[in-house]
């Protein structure tokens, strides 16, 4: 005998949904991919998105975090106590490990995100000099702080520079700093967004013509394997770049040429004077907003060095 037929006759039978009823919606979720609402990003040009900048509204540049909040916002939890995701992006091009730590921690925890990306670090390994275990000390500091918010943290390595002019000779030093890095996400309970492993990145089309910052291709590389990191689904499709073209000896040395005149030596140039390409320059979106609507004040047009 059945369970249905030893059920006592006074229970009243449940009544069946519509067959176009959405239970999720009815109980004021909306069938969530993951739990975060408060998306905060820090650090530098990698995370303002230089590289990859928006056809449509100049002197904004997109990058892979906005394509993660695009993606994060598509599979949040609705309800009524938090009806919309949230985005802030804090970035600004060119800034030490110091200034993220001193000009961006503390907005971060004034909005109470429940979601952080800090990618930091980058800028000191390249410079000559720069300790990769001091600046991982600087950055354990900052992730301690974060930390005391309960949010997510997610943390980035370096990729692998074997293959990319100018800081390919520096390959050692961000090896060391991203064994200090997953020391750091070990100490804290952060995730890894593992980018030293992401072997596309080595391919010439993933990055900027300056050679310093990812290209589109790149941005869109990096934010599924950061989408994937956090085990998010998510719509975003590999793109295969297409095959560099063939060129002669010459013409390869005289791009060459051209790069370093356009990108490498006004970068030297302004290390050697110690300015930053972020000097004066604003975080993009300061404030946590709805990703769809709401105003996203563009940044400088120049391009980062």
């Amino acid at each position: 005998m059945s369970e249905d037929q030893n059920a006592p006759e006074d229970i009243l039978e449940t009544p069946a949904l519509p067959a176009d009823a959405n239970p999720a919606a009815l109980s004021g979720t909306a069938d969530p991919r993951h739990p975060w609402t408060r998306f905060v990003a820090l650090g530098d040009s990698f995370t303002e998105g230089i590289g990859d900048p928006d056809e449509t509204r100049p002197g904004y540049h997109r990058g892979w975090a906005d394509r993660v909040a695009e993606e994060l916002s598509l599979g949040a939890a609705t309800t009524a106590a938090s009806p919309k995701f949230s985005y802030a992006n804090l970035a600004v091009r060119g800034k030490l490990i110091a200034q993220i730590r001193d000009e961006q921690i503390a907005p971060a925890l004034e909005l109470r995100p429940d979601l952080i990306t800090l990618c930091a670090g980058g800028n000191d390994v390249i410079r000559p000099g720069g300790d990769p275990d001091e600046i991982a000390r600087v950055l354990d500091t900052m992730v301690q702080i974060l930390s005391t918010t309960g949010a997510t943290i997610v943390l980035f390595n370096g990729p692998d520079v074997r293959e990319t002019p100018v800081v390919g000779s520096i390959r050692g030093k961000v090896a060391i700093f991203n064994e200090n890095i997953r020391t750091i996400a070990a100490r804290h309970d952060a995730l890894v967004a593992d980018m030293w492993s992401l072997r596309e990145l080595t391919r010439p089309e993933m990055w900027d013509e300056d050679r310093l910052h990812f290209s589109a291709l790149g941005h869109h590389t990096i934010a599924r394997m950061v989408l994937e990191t956090m085990n998010v689904k998510h719509d975003l499709e590999p793109s295969e770049p297409r095959p560099v073209p063939q060129r002669t000896w010459r013409a390869a040395r005289v791009d060459d040429a051209v790069w370093a005149r356009h990108h490498l030596f006004p970068w030297v140039v302004r290390r050697l004077r110690g300015r930053s390409s972020g000097d004066g320059i604003h975080a993009k979106r300061p404030n946590f907003e709805p990703l769809f609507g709401g105003s996203m004040p563009p940044g400088s047009s120049s391009v980062e060095g």
